[in-house]
């Protein structure tokens, strides 16, 4: 059988132009094809792929890709990408989509794997790979213009799908044009001064200071959610200190075992793609009174959610419980970006991340909007990359809050509280950036004596 496939795989090669550079030149993967949706039009486009290694070494899958190329309907609404199975596990399989021009294609999908997907050894496959995409707003899908496309329903070898290694092509013939620009904003360079960004410095003096909601903030008051039932929101309790000789906002949630007042500050609802970053102090016990609550320090960004379940909601999350909570037994930091929910009955749809260690004192948050990626850095660590149907759809506004989960206060009447300071926020639109340069823009500001940009 592997005879087959290698002659098989050999012939198809010289067929489709197919590469395999000296780098690689023991590495041979055929990408086998088949679709359970083989209509000329569909709700949803289902290419299934199999992976089979007929060369002679052992090929990790993580620097494996796969395209699927097909032109995009009128109006182009964009698409969304979702793993229905896999043998090496929905988990372990991403897909973005990305532009190309002057072919017979003008975008495709691509999917990757991460190290939790394995390895392909000589003559072994990868098992089925069940996938399926989709447009925006789910109007139906012409598929029989689509490069990739056929309308078979068993595997067979399909040069019209490529196979890359670390950017060398291993099989398949592309459609032509002009190299691929994926969706992914990039910068290479430092950041740019002229670009739209929000910098805050919270140089204010207090929560009732005009310029707070001049410049887009609300500092929340009033009931509701999250929180413990029947808690406020206090603006009272959000301040703006001196600590270490520059100007914090402190958030500072009370409770005293039934009753609570919590805090939050929220922006305009006007921040999309780019960067966003802050230096946040978060804090493993309370600043007076007995500890073990179960409180919640945020940085995060949001759709508010208009129905059960709504399609436009989308939410990012930097969350860190001290105490545990949400059946976490110690502190913890979460990751979280949120596709939707409902909350009767509950249903969340959402991917994160954690780490089970303590957060206390200063840390440097960032999170990457682009190209149909979030991704998480603490310290300049990437700790979560999320994506697919997660990806956010719609403006956010940015957010910090400090709140109490339901049901999670130790049993005791006295009064304790818990704080948390924020340095700065920032935000560059448009502009992928990493932790270093958002360092170094936050440092300008500060060297030249801005306090307070907005021109998102």
């Amino acid at each position: 059988m592997r005879a087959l496939i290698a002659g098989t795989c050999a012939a198809l090669a010289v067929a489709a132009l197919a590469v395999a550079p000296s780098a690689f030149a023991a590495d041979a993967i055929t990408a086998q094809y088949r679709t359970s949706a083989s209509g000329a039009t569909v709700d949803q486009a289902e290419p299934w792929f199999k992976l089979v290694n007929s060369g002679t070494t052992s090929v990790p899958l993580q620097e494996v890709k796969i395209r699927y190329y097909f032109r995009s309907d009128t109006p182009d609404v964009g698409y969304r990408f979702a793993c229905s199975w896999a043998v090496r596990g929905c988990g372990n399989v991403s897909g973005t989509f990305s532009t190309i021009t002057g072919g017979a294609a003008d975008r495709y999908l691509e999917v990757g794997f991460t190290s939790g997907a394995g390895v392909l050894a000589p003559g072994a496959d990868s098992g089925d790979l069940q996938l399926r995409f989709w447009r925006t707003n789910w109007s139906r899908i012409n598929q029989a213009d689509d490069y990739s496309f056929r309308g078979e329903s068993t595997y067979s070898a399909w040069n019209r799908v490529t196979v890359y290694r670390g950017g060398t092509l291993l099989w398949g013939t592309p459609p032509g044009g002009s190299p691929p620009t994926t969706t992914t904003t990039t910068s290479s360079g430092p950041p740019n001064p002229a670009g739209p960004a929000l910098f805050d410095d919270f140089s204010y003096t207090s929560s009732s200071d005009s310029r707070i909601g001049q410049r887009g903030w609300t500092v929340r008051s009033g009931g509701g959610g999250p929180g413990v039932p029947g808690a406020t929101w206090d603006p009272s309790r959000v301040t703006f200190p001196s600590v270490d000789g520059s100007k914090v906002m402190r958030l500072d949630s009370w409770n005293n075992g039934s009753s609570a007042r919590q805090t939050e500050v929220y922006h305009q609802r006007k921040f999309f793609e780019g960067t966003y970053a802050s230096r946040v102090r978060f804090s493993d016990a309370p600043v007076f009174g007995p500890d073990g609550d179960h409180v919640v320090q945020t940085f995060f960004t949001i759709t508010p959610l208009s129905a059960p379940m709504d399609p436009s909601y989308g939410e990012i999350d930097f969350e860190y419980l001290p105490n545990g909570g949400w059946g976490e037994p110690a502190n913890i930091m979460f990751e979280t970006t949120w596709e939707t929910y409902q909350a009767e009955p509950w249903v969340a749809d959402n991917v994160h991340n954690e780490q089970r260690t303590s957060y206390s004192g200063w840390h440097d948050l960032v999170f990457q909007v682009s190209g149909g990626r979030v991704k998480y850095y603490i310290d300049g660590v990437l700790v979560a990359d999320h994506g697919d149907k997660y990806y956010p759809e719609t403006p956010m506004s940015i957010n910090f809050n400090l709140w109490f989960i339901a049901g999670g206060l130790v049993g005791s009447g006295a009064e304790r509280a818990y704080q948390q300071d924020v340095d700065y926020v920032y935000f560059a639109k448009d502009q992928v950036l990493s932790p270093a340069q958002v360092k170094s823009a936050v440092q300008n500001y500060r060297s030249s004596g801005v306090e307070h940009v907005d021109n998102v």
